[in-house]
């Protein structure tokens, strides 16, 4: 496909490309990693030596590459506020949690390719003066983690892992962590709680920001299995080169995973922001099935806020001259970046899309995700941990006949009362946004549907007070 730009999957589904580590050496595998360890001190305009790992470290930040697990917070900036004067050991953590329901990109790569998020970890470890690793892998992809488990073991085996690695004087080890398959352990702090065999409850921040306080009250680095293997590419041709894919502030490729609706559902690798939603749903994905027509889409997992077909965004965009231009942009006309997104009222998050037709019942797909949040909130936090399941409660009745007109309102004021601050983590913000955003958009397909249940139980309960009057008045007369 002509605007598809393999990079992370560039071998990935090529016939008889498989995830062992010869194959992975034919094409290229551990190259990066011996460049990396090859960087060599450098004396900077005013006389101070930097380090090969520093190299690294400034390189991933000039390279503009932004997280992409959810939030796409810049990946080097995180990397330099880890605390690297307190003297503890730093840690580094992969998330390969894949827990946003919508969203099947890094299990790609772990089933595909898992020795170039294996490279692309322990460059990362490296120039962050990491000695020890985990992935933190979600406990249903069993086979993912045998996959990595394998995968570790030949690296061992070829001493890209362990001690003295490839005799440059660096030790490190990776070990595999699978969890017990919770939503919640997406969230880094959470994931560490597990990590460390603790109830998933994620902490209060500040002060346990992960750089400083994060795994065993030490710095820590979560980044997920994407964001890793771009780490590699960045080393492997330079971070200007790696700057000019995609657009400004929006750099590199990303994998979008595309769903619901259409006629070929799956994930695709495209420059950030060089696509947009509408070639995505129609020339990727195939557009949607015949006869149907394009009725709302989440563009970023479950959580992001929904848009309704049709809908148009007044965006701010640069001029030849600099200056800001305020433009009108139709939904489907949309670059599918960080910013354009974020600027539309929603996000990218994980980057995947969920398309929905005209075929679906409104009110059922929110009851769907409502009751998702409900089932996978921690319980530490009382708005949280009731909100979503008070709305998931009002969402049931809308759904089984017992809706009443309000519930719109309804819904609406309990969301509200959950983000802002309330919660611990952001799983307040990913539980109420959907409800937020469904509700305003399609408002009057959930008050129909809540009239419509209020007037089939009058007219039930009418009918009801109205039989036995009249089997008394035609009964005889107790003598």
């Amino acid at each position: 496909m002509a605007q598809e730009y393999r990079l992370i999957l560039k071998y990935a589904d090529e016939p008889g490309y498989t995830p062992d580590i010869d194959c992975y050496l034919r094409h290229g595998g551990y190259e990066t990693l011996k460049k990396a360890l090859a960087i060599a001190p450098k004396t900077v305009a005013d006389g101070k030596t930097v380090s090969g790992p520093e190299q690294i470290r400034d390189d991933v930040k000039l390279s503009g590459l932004r997280g992409r697990g959810g939030a796409g917070f810049s990946c080097g900036l995180k990397w330099s506020f880890v605390d690297r004067r307190s003297g503890k050991p730093i840690y580094l953590i992969c998330n390969a949690d894949e827990s946003e329901p919508g969203t099947f990109k890094d299990r790609q790569i772990l089933h595909k390719d898992p020795h170039q998020m294996i490279e692309g970890m322990i460059i990362s470890c490296y120039a962050n003066d990491v000695k020890l690793a985990y992935i933190y892998i979600r406990g249903e992809f069993p086979e993912g983690a045998r996959i990595l488990n394998r995968a570790l073991a030949e690296a061992r085996a070829k001493n890209f892992l362990g001690k003295n690695i490839l005799g440059s004087g660096y030790d490190l080890e990776i070990y595999v962590h699978r969890g017990a398959g919770a939503y919640i352990c997406g969230e880094e702090t959470g994931l560490i709680e597990s990590l460390e065999g603790k109830r998933a409850y994620p902490r209060i921040k500040p002060p346990y920001f992960p750089a400083v306080l994060g795994l065993y009250q030490c710095p820590t680095i979560v980044n997920n299995v994407e964001t890793l293997c771009n780490v590699k590419h960045i080393v492997a041709m330079g971070a200007s080169e790696f700057a000019k894919l995609g657009t400004p502030n929006n750099t590199g490729t990303r994998i979008v995973s595309i769903s619901g609706q259409v006629k070929k559902p799956g994930y695709y690798e495209v420059e950030v922001g060089k696509a947009t939603i509408g070639q995505l749903i129609n020339e990727f994905a195939g557009g949607l099935l015949d006869g149907r027509k394009l009725k709302a889409l989440i563009p970023g997992g479950s959580s992001s806020k929904v848009f309704k077909a049709g809908e148009k965004f007044k965006l701010k965009k640069k001029g030849p001259d600099g200056m800001d231009i305020e433009t009108e942009v139709e939904m489907l006309d949309l670059p599918y970046d960080f910013d354009s997104l974020m600027a539309a009222g929603t996000m990218s998050g994980s980057g995947a899309i969920i398309v929905i037709d005209d075929s679906t019942d409104i009110v059922e797909a929110l009851a769907n995700l409502g009751e998702f949040y409900a089932h996978e909130s921690c319980g530490q936090c009382t708005p949280c941990r009731e909100g979503s399941l008070w709305m998931s409660k009002v969402l049931h009745r809308l759904t089984h006949g017992e809706g009443r007109k309000q519930d719109a309102d309804y819904l609406v004021k309990i969301a509200d009362n959950i983000p802002g601050g309330r919660t611990i983590c952001a799983f307040g913000e990913a539980c109420s946004w959907p409800v937020q955003s469904f509700v305003a958009k399609f408002k009057d397909e959930f008050v129909a549907k809540g009239e419509a249940d209020e007037k089939r139980r009058a007219a039930q309960t009418s009918g009801a007070s109205a039989t036995p009057e009249l089997k008394i008045a035609a009964s005889p007369q107790s003598p």
